[in-house]
C-alpha cells in the first residue's frame, strides 16, 4: 500500500540518484572528481526529470495507470522536462553569449563586467530522456522490489 511518503521519498531519491550518477559521468569525462555537479543544474542525466518521473509513475503503481491522479502527475512532469529542455537550455546559451560579450566588451578591464552568468541551465533532450528513465527505474525498484 503506497502512501504520500512513498511517492515523495521515491522523488527525492531518483533526484539523488541522478546527482550521483551527473558526477560519476563528469568523473568519466573530465577524469577529476567535481563536487560542485551535485549541487548544479544541468548536466547528465537531468534530476529534475528523474524526480518527476518517479514521482509520476509511483503515484501511477498506487493509484493506477489510468488515474487522473497519474494523468495528472505526467502531465506536470512533461511540463518540467519540456522547461528543462528548451526554455532553460536556451536561457543558458544566452548566459553563454551575454559572457562571451562581457569578456570581449571588457577585455581591458575585467573587473568591471562584474561575475559571469551561469551558463549550464538547462538539459540537453538526451540528459531529459536519461533521467526520466532513472526516475521510472528508480520507482519500480522501490515499489516493487524493495517495499513489496
Amino acid at each position: 500500500m503506497g502512501t504520500a511518503i512513498e511517492v515523495l521519498g521515491n522523488a527525492l531519491i531518483a533526484a539523488f540518484i541522478a546527482q550521483v550518477l551527473k558526477m560519476i559521468y563528469f568523473l568519466i569525462l573530465h577524469k577529476k572528481i567535481n563536487f560542485k555537479i551535485f549541487t548544479t543544474t544541468g548536466g547528465m542525466p537531468s534530476s529534475h526529470s528523474a524526480g518527476v518521473m518517479s514521482l509520476s509513475f509511483t503515484i501511477g503503481y498506487i493509484e493506477g495507470m489510468n488515474s487522473v491522479m497519474f494523468a495528472l502527475a505526467l502531465g506536470y512532469a512533461f511540463v518540467v522536462m519540456y522547461d528543462a529542455a528548451g526554455i532553460r537550455r536556451s536561457a543558458g546559451k544566452i548566459a553563454a553569449t551575454m559572457n562571451r560579450v562581457m569578456e570581449e566588451f571588457y577585455a581591458h578591464r575585467p573587473s568591471a563586467a562584474g561575475e559571469k552568468l551561469k551558463e549550464l541551465l538547462g538539459h540537453t533532450p538526451l540528459e531529459v530522456f536519461m533521467g526520466a528513465v532513472v526516475g521510472i527505474v528508480v520507482s519500480y525498484v522501490i515499489h516493487f522490489l524493495i517495499l513489496q
